[in-house]
């Protein structure tokens, strides 16, 4: 029987919005909850087709940016693994879980956190976590546990492949380091043989079983490539001739234009001033593994189409940190200047709508925005404490005039930089007593020229510099409801 009050309440303005925003994808109905794949790489900077290398062969990255949005200036919190990936996973800075090094299981610090996987797996997802999400040592604990957090998830897999078995084939710039220390292999074997070949074809492999089950997930699939060493089959290093590679190049004199801080955070003794051949040889290892990474998610995605899940599956692939080959005269990452601070994001998939699929955004992000972002995406309500934003808006318009951000903010050892949409500008030591950076991008994307001490540009050096300190306290609120534990006197903090 079909009464009067019926009537109302179906064609009431709330009503009608609600099933507006149904049909076109904007929310979700409990019925058809959303999947969620996460595909992250170790140590993989922007070096990809789809941001515009002219070089490195990504095209499985690259189709799965045509057919979501591509974020030009996403950044990470911190420009090493550990707090990265500790940040992002729970929405905070580093400086509010405390997590400001490598080798620390969150708990530690923040004992009753809610990590983004929790989140999902409290709500009825199924948290599925394969390879490296939260901190590894690589490659010492590649096929075990590392710094996981096993609140987090429903079920593990930890691959184990013959990268490691062939570590003394590994040639290193100091024999027998490897994880932090510049070194490759190019190796013998197939793809499957290999650690993130073996996480590939798991991933696949859980794929199709929640195909079959219909059981809604939330996937974690974490690369160990390219972190180094720069492990990948003989085939990749094949495809980047080291006489067709270009090492950058730095100016006499360019330490004496930063601060303390800054030089100390781009020289790593044996890893400056490289022989050309070893920088050309270290350049073609890098881009061969990120190839090789490349071929591992375009297996991760051709089951997710072949299986129909697609249609359901929301998809982010990123990086916890960007990286440098020799700018700056640097390797590797640990700095505040853009190749260790950027990331790729890409994010895909059901509520985006198709005007916007395949666009390029230059809307400012954080890797703290993961978690809001991706609980409006699916539906569920992240905790209040977390600091991130959700980037929803700009994935329903990549070129909205106002996005949520105006600037990003990352941090390393004493220094904070803050990247707006025009300048980089960053600061060592409490207040910045250790000195400062000031870096402007229309005429300087490189960062190569430090304005910071430019008489012309002190207006906007007192303006940025208020912005950051701001931002800096804000990333220091000790976040509502949460405990945290102080390592240095294990001083509990309620």
């Amino acid at each position: 029987m079909f009464d009067l009050s019926m009537k109302i309440r179906f064609t009431s303005p709330l009503f009608v919005l609600v099933i507006f925003a149904l049909s076109l994808g904007w929310v979700n109905s409990a019925e058809e909850q959303r999947n969620v794949l996460f595909l992250i790489c170790d140590d993989l900077n922007n070096d990809l087709g789809c941001y515009g290398d002219a070089q490195v062969k990504s095209p499985n990255i690259d189709r799965l940016a045509e057919r979501g949005v591509r974020f030009e200036r996403a950044y990470c919190q911190y420009s090493l693994c550990g707090p990265s990936r500790a940040s992002f996973m729970t929405g905070l800075y580093p400086d509010q879980n405390l997590v400001r090094r490598n080798a620390i299981y969150i708990r530690e610090h923040v004992p009753n956190v809610k990590t983004i996987a929790q989140m999902f797996r409290d709500g009825g997802w199924f948290a599925s976590r394969i390879g490296k999400i939260f901190h590894y040592n690589v490659p010492k604990h590649i096929g075990t546990g590392g710094h996981d957090d096993p609140y987090s998830w429903n079920q593990t897999f930890n691959p184990r492949g013959r990268d490691v078995d062939d570590e003394d084939m590994i040639f290193s710039l100091k024999p027998g380091s490897f994880g932090g220390t510049l070194s490759w292999l190019a190796a013998e074997g197939t793809d499957e043989q290999q650690t993130d070949g073996i996480a590939a074809k798991e991933a696949v492999k859980q794929l199709n079983r929640f195909a079959k089950t219909g059981k809604t997930f939330y996937l974690a699939v974490g690369l160990f490539r390219p972190h180094t060493p720069y492990v990948a089959p003989k085939k990749y290093f094949d495809m980047y001739p080291t006489d067709k590679i270009t090492v950058p190049s730095v100016p006499e004199g360019y330490l004496d234009t930063l601060p303390a801080g800054a030089r100390r955070s781009i020289s790593r003794k044996i890893q400056v001033n490289l022989p050309d051949d070893l920088a050309r040889k270290a350049i073609q290892a890098y881009h061969a593994s990120i190839t090789f990474a490349d071929a591992q998610v375009g297996l991760v995605l051709d089951a997710l189409d072949k299986t129909g899940l697609a249609e359901n599956t929301v998809v982010v692939f990123t990086s916890d940190h960007g990286y440098h080959m020799g700018e700056h005269g640097h390797w590797q990452k640990t700095t505040l200047f853009e190749n260790a601070a950027r990331v790729p994001l890409i994010m895909a998939g059901p509520g985006i709508p198709e005007s916007s699929q395949g666009k390029s955004s230059r809307a400012l992000a954080e890797m703290v925005d993961f978690y809001p972002t991706l609980a409006e995406w699916t539906g569920l309500k992240a905790p209040d404490y977390v600091s991130g934003v959700s980037l929803m808006p700009v994935l329903k318009n990549p070129g909205m005039k106002n996005p949520p951000r105006t600037a990003a903010l990352t941090q390393y050892a004493d220094g904070y930089s803050l990247r707006t949409d025009r300048y980089r500008y960053t600061e060592w030591g409490e207040a910045g007593k250790g000195g400062n950076e000031l870096y402007d991008h229309h005429s300087d994307p490189a960062e190569m020229k430090n304005l910071a001490g430019d008489a012309s540009q002190a207006a906007i050096v007192k303006q940025l510099s208020q912005q950051l300190q701001q931002r800096i306290k804000a990333a220091r609120q000790k976040p509502d409801g949460l405990t945290q534990i102080q390592f240095e006197n294990r001083r509990r903090v309620k």
